[in-house]
This record gives structure tokens, C-alpha cells and sequence, in this order.
């Protein structure tokens, strides 16, 4: 089972542990090496997935946005975690070469194309911007791809109904 994700960035400690045991009751069905986890590994949702999949036993691959995203956009205080995730994926391609909106759209249609489930972290926020959450469920919804929502009772995200992430988003 190859299963994509997207979700919000901008989860509160809080949130991240709710989500963090919904995507772990979730991956449980598919848990083994037969499963690939396909993330962006953009902080938030995507970060907190690639854990999930690693400890089901599953395999990372990971899609970034651009080449140029792990200096641009991944904080200095963040950078450890991603690296260390980074180093766990079987698979890393590039969207684009450098950061932008369209890098992250290019990088969930590339992620879209490649699973058969997409996991949504995603608290049903309208759109605000291409290649956010909604952006990236809609499109998935078009493309037929399923979607299955994960968004926990008691989760909020940090900075109200913007959202920060990527990747999906």
C-alpha cells in the first residue's frame, strides 16, 4: 500500500500528539514492509507521518518541494529532525529547483500520482493558496484518488485557519 500525505504545518504541540496517535491507529492496517509512506517532509502533518510510517515498519520516500528547500525553508531549529527522517528514506526526488508555491503544488501532484490513499491532516479549511491542504485534497478528490481525513476531537492548529504547510500541505 502506498500512502501519501498532506496536512497543516502549523500544529501545536497539543495537536501533534493527537495527530500523531490518530496516524499511528490509521497506518496500523497497512503496518509492515509492505507499506511506503510518501511524504515532503514539510514540518507539521508530513514530519509526524514519516515517524508513523518508520515505526509501523514501513518505507519513507520522500518528495521535496524544490532542491533548494532544506536551506531555504527548513528552520534552523527544525533542521535535525528533517535530516534525520531524510536519511531514513529509501527514495528523495526534487519537484522543482528552488522554493515556491508551484513547487509545492508540483510536489502533492507528484505525490498524488504515486499512491493509492492519501492521508489528510486537515482541519477542512477552505483554500487560501495553491498547493495548501484543501488545494491539495480537492485536486486528490478530482483525480479519484481516496482520501481519508484525519483531523482529531480537541485538535487546533497554532495560527487559527492559515495554512503554513506544504506538501502537501
Amino acid at each position: 500500500m502506498r500512502i501519501g500525505v498532506t496536512g497543516h504545518a502549523d500544529l501545536g504541540r497539543p495537536a501533534a500528539r493527537l495527530v500523531r496517535s490518530a496516524l499511528t491507529d490509521a497506518l496500523q492496517p497497512y503496518a509492515g514492509p509492505d507499506l511506503i509512506g510518501i511524504s515532503c517532509l514539510c514540518r507539521g502533518a508530513d514530519q509526524i507521518f514519516a515517524r508513523a510510517v518508520i515505526e509501523a515498519q514501513g518505507r519513507l520516500e520522500v518528495i521535496l518541494p524544490a532542491s533548494d528547500y532544506r536551506h531555504r525553508v527548513v528552520r534552523d531549529t527544525e533542521a535535525a529532525v528533517f535530516d534525520a527522517l531524510l536519511r531514513k528514506a529509501g527514495r528523495v526526488r526534487h519537484a522543482a529547483p528552488e522554493s515556491s508555491r508551484t513547487a509545492y503544488a508540483c510536489a502533492s501532484e507528484m505525490l498524488l500520482k504515486e499512491c493509492d490513499m492519501l492521508f489528510a491532516v486537515w482541519d477542512g479549511t477552505p483554500s487560501r493558496r495553491l498547493g495548501d491542504t484543501a488545494d491539495v485534497v480537492r485536486t486528490a478528490r478530482n483525480c479519484g484518488v481516496n482520501v481519508h481525513v484525519i483531523w482529531p476531537e480537541r485538535a487546533e492548529r497554532r495560527s487559527g485557519p492559515r495554512d503554513h504547510s506544504s506538501s502537501a500541505s
